[in-house]
């Protein structure tokens, strides 16, 4: 059960991705995507805590993604958004990517995204590209 701080923090962080998508969708609006990284980033602390926070950006294993993430997000505030994206979204990828296989999981489980993602044919291919694997 989330606490009403931890429901604040997933609503921050819903708002950023909705706003670094529009930012992307308006042609790479470097204010729109610039709110997005700190609404995420907000989110994510509030979220799992400022001690958590920092120690998941600072695991010795996911650096050189903490790096690109950041770095991007600092390219994006510096007006370059294009490459900040790219670099930030290569980070993200580093970074989270031992939850897509839990995501996918659950996704599995909806009513109708579940119908189509378990399908034989769209099921190998995402198990390809996420992997089997779950971090549990």
């Amino acid at each position: 059960m989330l606490t009403d701080l931890q429901k604040i923090g997933v609503g921050l962080t819903a708002f950023g991705i909705i706003f670094m998508i529009l930012g992307i969708l308006l042609f790479f609006d470097a204010g729109f995507i610039a709110i997005g990284n700190i609404l995420f980033l907000a989110g994510i602390t509030t979220v799992i805590g400022f001690l958590r926070t920092i120690l998941f950006f600072k695991r010795k294993n996911k650096i050189f993604g903490t790096v690109c993430f950041f770095t991007g997000i600092f390219l994006v505030f510096l007006k370059w958004p294009f490459i900040g994206i790219i670099v930030e979204l290569f980070g993200f990828v580093n970074l989270f990517g031992d939850f897509f296989p839990v995501i996918l999981s659950t996704m599995r489980n909806l009513p109708i995204i579940g119908n189509i993602l378990n399908k034989p044919v769209v099921r190998e291919m995402t198990d390809k590209l996420v992997g089997k694997r779950l971090p549990v």
